[in-house]
């Protein structure tokens, strides 16, 4: 590392132990903004880092106005594409071959370790954290919204929030106004009482009392696509187009695929009766996809709007230049893009997700990074930023390990955002069950390549892959091929380039941490 680079991280870190100091009597605050299935499909992503080539203009002020007072994590992925495995490794800080998290059911305490979260290390360390909507995966998953990790009741809405636009079924509606008049979407219920806690807890976080941890989960855009008409206007059906590539990648291996109709979307009545087959390189009616991209964007801009409430109240109580706010969107999502949809696959769409972090003082004037980063990072970077002890690397078995972190902090990245000594290469998984077995892609993203290798995977007890034994190869040339169409792992020009990738993918996520 340069000496000058060495010395700003330095500054930085001194900084915010001042920072840390002075705020002893007044800790900042945190703001902790989640979205379902979001992927970075808002303006300010617009370029190469966005998810799609053909889209219309997206309509989202807020978390683009959040964004450029934020280090926005461009290139930004998860740990595993589908919700509780992504949720339980983000806010536990480890990847989900600690958890033991890879579907919907397990809950982390149980079969990985009783480890400490975000929420409840703030907890721990004199917050009132309060939690509302979806931060972890509700029910057994997280043994309900895991108790342990709030200091209050959580609140989730429910009743007429769901039931009254949802007894269809279907995969996405738009509510009439005249509808929301006397009935509000669970969204907006939700956003409501994050209001109600910010306005609760000011006046101790205001005076330096108690500082607070307010979590707020928004449900879109996960399906069903449900936004009042307003934000459909937003997207007239002149300005929705097909996805630019609705056929699986050329040479990609059978296990790559993800059926859409044996998953989720298939269980929506009005995609029922079309009798998709969900297998590769087949799609559903043109007007379907049309409706199904103009029925997210319209999600996402309600939920873009929801959240702009949020943060405006906390401007409202004189708590925004005390308080920390990141937001993250739990995974991709396919929208029909390669055929596919939803999430539950390896590819870049699918784990390429929206994050961003707002420090006081270090990044009002806005910071976009291109460095890869993980969702394991955010833990580490919020206990920085906040001036809490710091956490330490977890051990190769941590689960006799209450609190550890496999990622880094990103606090480094607001000093120099193109760091020569940042890691290069990040790390995805997802598993399958083929022919009765237990399969696990796993899956590096480079700055120039994605590459992934299915491979056996042995469970419990030992939850480690067998890399001897192989099931598919994929390998896309980002430089070339961003939308991942033509896997190159078959190709013999390019097996020198697989053979380096395998052992680097082999060699895992601690072999590719900063130095």
């Amino acid at each position: 590392m340069e000496p000058s680079v060495i010395l700003d991280v330095m500054m930085l870190r001194v900084t915010l132990l001042l920072m840390a100091v002075t705020a002893a009597r007044a800790r900042m605050n945190v703001l902790f903004l989640v979205s379902d299935d979001m992927r970075p499909e808002l303006s300010i992503f617009k370029g190469k880092d966005f998810p799609s080539p053909v889209h219309p203009p997206m309509h989202s002020p807020n978390l683009d106005a959040l964004a450029r007072r934020s280090l926005l994590l461009k290139r930004a992925h998860v740990q595993q594409a589908v919700c509780s495995p992504s949720r339980s490794s983000l806010l536990t800080g480890r990847r989900p071959d600690t958890t033991h998290v890879y579907d919907l059911q397990a809950y982390w305490r149980v079969v990985g370790g009783n480890f400490t979260t975000i929420p409840q290390y703030f907890k721990e360390n004199g917050y009132r954290t309060i939690g509302s909507g979806k931060i972890f995966h509700p029910g057994h998953a997280s043994n309900y919204n895991d108790p342990i990790s709030w200091t209050d009741p959580y609140f989730e809405a429910g009743g007429p929030a769901n039931d009254f636009v949802y007894t269809e079924h279907v995969s996405w509606m738009n509510v009439p106004m005249d509808l929301l008049k006397n009935n509000s979407l669970q969204d907006t219920q939700n956003a409501d009482f994050a209001i109600k806690m910010i306005r609760e807890a000011a006046p101790q976080a205001r005076s330096g009392e108690r500082p607070f941890f307010i979590a707020q989960g928004f449900h879109k855009p996960h399906l069903p696509f449900v936004a009042p008409q307003r934000f459909f206007d937003m997207y007239p059906e002149s300005s929705i187009s097909l996805p630019a590539n609705p056929y699986a990648p050329d040479k990609m291996p059978e296990i790559a695929w993800s059926n859409y109709n044996m998953t989720e979307l298939g269980r929506y009545v009005d995609i029922a009766k079309l009798n998709a087959s969900g297998d590769i390189n087949s799609t559903l009616p043109n007007d379907v996809i049309l409706s199904l991209r103009r029925a997210y964007y319209s999600a996402l801009s309600y939920t873009d709007f929801e959240l702009g409430r949020v943060v405006k109240e906390l401007e409202k109580q004189g708590l925004a230049n005390n308080t920390i706010i990141s937001f993250w969107g739990d995974h991709g999502w396919q929208l029909g893009e390669h055929g596919e949809w939803c999430k539950h696959t390896d590819f870049e769409i699918a784990t390429h997700a929206p994050m961003m972090v707002h420090v006081p003082g270090l990044t009002e004037n806005g910071i976009m990074t291109e460095e890869l980063t993980e969702f394991v990072d955010l833990f580490p970077t919020l206990v920085e930023a906040a001036g809490l002890p710091a956490l330490d690397l977890c051990p190769e078995n941590s689960t006799n390990v209450l609190l550890c972190t496999e990622g880094n902090s990103l606090i480094p990245l607001i000093t120099n955002p193109a760091s020569p000594n940042w890691k290069k290469a990040v790390f995805s998984q997802y598993p399958r069950n083929e022919s009765n077995g237990d399969q696990m892609g796993y899956s590096m993203t480079t700055d120039h390549y994605r590459y992934t290798e299915w491979v056996k995977f042995n469970p419990q007890p030992l939850y480690r892959p067998d890399w001897t034994k192989v099931f598919g190869v994929e390998l896309y040339d980002h430089y070339q091929d961003p939308e991942e169409n033509k896997n190159l792992a078959y190709d013999s020009a390019y097996s020198a380039l697989v053979a380096q990738l395998s052992k680097q993918l082999h060699a895992g996520w601690r072999a590719a941490r900063p130095k």
